[in-house]
């Protein structure tokens, strides 16, 4: 884990320090900021965009979120549930359960075009003929 600056005199941090603190880049800390996923960071006298511990501890919960495969939408709803702190954990359950869901759905669907392949492979000759049943199926 990327360790945060020591003490709270060190706070706030440039683009560059929350990118790294984060484990995000620069343009996905803009494009989060951008979607509203962050709020608007104070920004120096020339313009530099300064980040708090908070919103360091933010965009590591995209990123967690990112990880785990939630869609911007899903991320938005449940930052939003995060920062609330009178939240149901019903309604996060309900986002994790839904995203869940979609996603052994993705997995069935990919194990099913992987035995589709392997049984199509394995109907191959793979040699010099120029018959090929993988390219048969496909021209269907």
């Amino acid at each position: 884990m990327k360790q945060l600056p020591a003490t709270s005199a060190a706070w706030p941090v440039n683009i560059g320090d929350a990118a790294r603190l984060s484990g995000v880049s620069a343009k996905m800390v803009r494009h989060y900021e951008s979607l509203g996923l962050l709020p608007r960071v104070t920004r120096t006298d020339s313009g530099y965009r300064q980040y708090s511990e908070a919103e360091v501890h933010t965009l590591r919960f995209i990123k967690r979120g990112r990880d785990l495969g939630f869609s911007m939408a899903e991320i938005a709803e449940l930052v939003g549930l995060w920062q609330n702190r009178r939240r149901a954990s019903a309604n996060v359950r309900k986002v994790a359960q839904k995203h869940a869901d979609e996603l052994a759905q993705r997995i069935a669907a990919m194990q099913e075009m992987q035995g589709t392949l392997v049984h199509l492979i394995h109907c191959c000759h793979g040699d010099d003929r120029p018959d090929c049943p993988i390219l048969e199926e496909l021209a269907r």
